[in-house]
């Protein structure tokens, strides 16, 4: 029995079972070398032997999509056109998904070539081929182009895999980095908690990402006099947690050889301004308590207005100046002094107390924070700010959308 070539059919059958072993052995080589986590270029080569050398391909061009974009990252034969040239000839033939023959394309050059090869996945296209002096015909043409299909589809797979997995350990370093950086910061941050015969606080600081901008802190000068802090840089992530750090260190530098808040205040603005250029500004509030006399003097430079409760009113803290950073210089400070009665209670926030989401029909402002305080100032700091938050979460139902500081003071 022969074949319709003349070839007698057990000859061409055996010539076929050859060629498939021929081709898995190929695939399995490329497999082998993916398993071993081969580079790249190692895997480019592997294709080109392959075309080379098995399938006798004189001409080859590898199109595959990085980033939105097609690129060249595979060439030989002939005289290679530019990027564009090809990116605009198999933009026309982008909605076939089969092997086409072009001997006869209209355009100039894709009739250069002999068959394009498109590689999808689903209805995205992942990488196009040319390949020309290709002699290949009859039933070993449809094996060898599927096969050409199939070896290209490994690879393009394989690099894509590569690309996913580079993706997953930067986005794990990253998260990582996050994680060590939310560490660091949390170990800058003061106790959460201190009493003695003058002064009780508790604080909570939730920050809206791994790492804030906010700051706050509390801290003895000397045997009468105690400093404390609450600050809120503008924007969040790594940048805002760098410059309050950076804000934090310049705080205690001058505060441990500076008396004069004004002096401190304008201190910290130029440093903030020129580490930032203008770019970030910091609104704080900064004050000093002194327990012989009872005053609290401060500043307030552009924050929220700290409340103050005692004797039954609530007072709003203001004085001060503008946001620091901002400016050259600070158009005006004024600072503030105020008598503290015992059993006055201090509460301080950022902005992210107040800006929440509320899908429940409660608004929640400053002056309800205030109604809120009036109800409750009588509490001790850790039990206030359990309440408060209690009641921000089950009351009023609302999702944080930046960080929250809340520093709370009781005055013996």
């Amino acid at each position: 029995m022969q074949n319709i070539e003349g070839i007698p059919a057990e000859d061409e059958l055996i010539r076929l079972l050859l060629k498939r072993q021929t081709e898995l052995n190929a695939l399995l080589e490329v497999t082998q070398a993916i398993n071993r986590n081969a580079g790249t270029t190692v895997l480019i080569q592997m294709l080109q032997v392959i075309l080379k050398s098995y399938l006798q391909v004189g001409r080859f061009r590898f199109l595959i999509e990085q980033g939105g974009a097609f690129h060249l990252i595979s060439k030989y034969g002939g005289e290679i056109e530019s990027l564009t040239a090809l990116n605009n000839a198999c933009s026309k033939l982008k909605k076939s998904k089969t092997a086409l023959p072009l001997a006869n394309h209209e355009d100039t050059l894709l009739k250069k070539y002999d068959y394009f090869i498109p590689i999808y996945h689903k209805k995205q296209a992942l990488a196009f081929v040319l390949i020309a002096n290709f002699n290949t015909s009859g039933e070993l043409l449809n094996n060898d182009l599927s096969f050409i299909q199939t070896l290209v589809n490994v690879i393009v797979v394989a690099l894509e895999n590569k690309k996913l997995f580079k993706e997953r350990i930067k986005s794990e370093r990253f998260l990582r980095e996050m994680e060590l950086a939310g560490e660091v910061q949390n170990m800058l941050m003061p106790l959460k908690t201190y009493k003695d015969d003058y002064v009780e606080i508790a604080a909570k600081y939730i920050p809206h990402q791994t790492i804030g901008g906010d700051y706050f802190d509390f801290k003895k000068l000397n045997s009468t006099e105690y400093l404390m802090c609450i600050a809120d840089v503008s924007g969040k992530g790594i940048s805002a947690a760098l410059l309050m750090s950076n804000f934090q260190a310049s705080l205690f530098a001058w505060s441990s050889v500076e008396n004069d808040l004004t002096t401190i205040i304008k201190k910290l603005n130029k440093i903030v301004l020129d580490n930032t250029k203008g770019e970030k500004f910091i609104t704080l509030f900064l004050g000093k308590y002194n327990t012989e006399n009872r005053k609290l003097s401060y500043i307030n430079a552009g924050h929220n207005a700290p409340i103050l409760f005692s004797e039954g009113s609530t007072i709003t803290l203001k004085s001060g100046t503008t946001m620091i950073g901002a400016l050259d210089d600070l158009p005006f400070v004024n600072q503030g002094e105020i008598y503290i009665p015992p059993g006055s209670l201090l509460v301080n926030y950022t902005d992210g107390l107040l800006d929440h989401e509320t899908p429940g029909l409660k608004d929640w402002e400053e002056t309800d924070l205030i109604n809120f305080i009036r109800l409750n100032g009588t509490k001790k700091p850790d039990k206030f700010n359990k309440l408060l938050f209690d009641y921000i979460n089950n009351d009023v139902k609302g999702t944080p959308i930046d960080d929250v500081t809340l520093l709370t003071l009781l005055f013996y």
